[in-house]
């Protein structure tokens, strides 16, 4: 099954996988042999430590290039002058209650990052959100209650 994506993401996803193979990999290798030098392998910390790096970085490696054979990047700007809210708009919302707007982009799950406004596909907002227009009012039922908000502007940039 494809694995929505942006641009952005998968660049970033990328160069993940290429700072762990290139820099981290063979540091955590440096790093046990280091410590198989000191001797006694049962009491050695710094061995334990490194292996448990190096299971780590194992392990993220061999997700990114599974969830990576699987992305379908999709360019916003290809939704240019489209009215409806589809993966990877940018929304700005103002709550009908507080009249506090928000604006933020929805991306793929792997990619999400509230602090810098871009949230996952999947999360109670962006579910709300997907198929609506500017001018529509939506309830969001979120772990902290129910919401209600106006969707004051659609774009994609």
């Amino acid at each position: 099954m494809p694995i929505p994506i942006t641009a952005r993401g998968a660049m970033l996803i990328k160069a993940e996988l290429t700072r762990l193979k290139t820099q981290d990999r063979p540091a955590v290798v440096k790093a046990i042999a280091e410590a198989r030098e000191k001797g006694d392998l049962s009491e050695n910390a710094e061995y334990d430590a490194a292996k448990e790096s190096q299971a780590f970085i194992e392990g993220r490696i061999a997700e990114l290039e599974s969830k990576s054979a699987q992305f379908q990047v999709i360019d916003p700007t290809a939704f240019a002058g489209m009215e409806k809210i589809v993966f990877s708009a940018t929304v700005t919302i103002e709550d009908v209650e507080t009249g506090v707007p928000q604006r933020f982009q929805i991306v793929g799950n792997d990619e999400s990052d509230t602090k810098n406004n871009r949230i996952s596909v999947s999360s109670p907002i962006a579910r709300a959100l997907i198929g609506k227009s500017v001018g529509d009012t939506v309830e969001v039922h979120a772990p902290g209650g129910m919401s209600e908000y106006e969707i004051m502007a659609v774009e994609y940039i």
